[in-house]
């Protein structure tokens, strides 16, 4: 389990990476979601590693239009 602050900053940046991401577009942000908790869980916790790890995922992740 994470800490609030954790929390917090975590769902920040999923937002902020997924900000132009339809929320219909659920197996999209899951994936992405998932990357950067797996991140977090290995201590990367800056900001900046979070995003990139997040935008790495954003540019893999399933899509119904591929």
């Amino acid at each position: 389990m994470f800490d609030t602050a954790t929390t917090t900053l975590l769902r920040a940046v999923l937002d902020e990476v997924c900000e132009s991401v339809s929320h219909c577009e659920i197996g999209a942000r899951t994936h992405v979601a998932s990357k950067i908790l797996e991140a977090a869980t290995r201590g990367e916790v800056s900001p900046d590693e979070l995003r990139q790890v997040g935008r790495d995922a954003l540019s893999h992740a399933p899509t119904m239009w591929r």
